[in-house]
């Protein structure tokens, strides 16, 4: 017989036992009602569901991993800056701001920002 044949009849006769064992350990005697039961954050599933998530805060949320994002885009362009290349980091770093504020503008305008209506 080839070795390699024997070591993964070995293996495949190990992993098999060994998920055996796993499955008739970990059977538990009692089947808790409340602990098999999921939850989230300490609320009942059965009970009255949550108040709406507030759109706001999602917004602020968005607003806040973009202008991360843009941190990470731009920070790696400073530290490539080179001098023969400055007119194209200039235009491209100023069409990425540009971009942004736009984002931001719209969304001022359009009283996406404003906490009370």
């Amino acid at each position: 017989m080839n070795m390699t044949l024997m070591y993964l009849l070995m293996i495949f006769i190990i992993t098999i036992s060994l998920t055996l064992m796993i499955s008739i350990i970990s059977k538990k005697m009692i089947v808790d009602k409340q602990k098999s039961s999921p939850f989230e954050c300490g609320f009942n599933p059965m009970s009255n569901k949550r108040l709406p998530f507030s759109i706001h805060f999602f917004l602020i949320g968005v607003l806040f991993l973009i202008f991360d994002i843009e941190i990470i885009i731009i920070l790696p362009m400073i530290f490539s800056l080179k001098y023969s290349m400055m007119k194209l980091w200039m235009i491209s770093s100023y069409l990425i701001i540009m971009t942004l504020l736009a984002g931001l503008y719209n969304e001022w305008f359009q009283g996406m920002l404003k906490w009370t209506k």
